[in-house]
């Protein structure tokens, strides 16, 4: 059993010991981590129109992406490797809206510039290094 100046001194110590490690794990992330996982350096301006368009529409409202948003519609974080940049221009110009198995996606009247920018910014997504997310399905019985 400990007495009460040692369990003071094994709560502050464990607690300067782990904000120590705390910091060191942010300090790593904002420096090396965050940009070699994200490649910033490939961040053009038709991504970030792409990115203002997804934020703009309230995609998130419906769709997934890296995790975060509803889970109405599907996940979108690598949709550009699964499904092609000529798949996402028809999903994205399709005339009545694009409704497979029973869902229907709003009808946006993009233009061919904001088709390309939300193509790029999925194409900028596809790229992001996410340490191996979203998990590949398995395929085992």
């Amino acid at each position: 059993m400990l007495s009460k100046k040692q369990a003071k001194i094994f709560f502050l110590g464990g607690t300067v010991l782990f904000f120590l490690i705390f910091v060191a794990m942010s300090f790593h992330s904002l420096t090396v981590g965050i940009p070699q996982n994200t490649n910033a350096d490939q961040l053009s301006d038709q991504v970030k129109q792409g990115k203002l368009l997804w934020d703009k529409n309230n995609c998130m409202g419906c769709h997934t992406i890296m995790g975060e948003g509803a889970y109405y519609a599907p996940e979108l974080t690598r949709v550009y490797s699964r499904k092609g940049a000529d798949y996402i221009r028809t999903v994205l110009n399709a005339p009545e809206g694009w409704g497979p198995r029973g869902r229907m996606m709003v009808k946006y009247e993009f233009s061919e510039e904001e088709v390309d920018a939300i193509i790029a910014f999925f194409e900028w997504m596809d790229n992001a290094h996410l340490n191996g997310f979203p998990p590949e399905p398995s395929l085992e019985k």
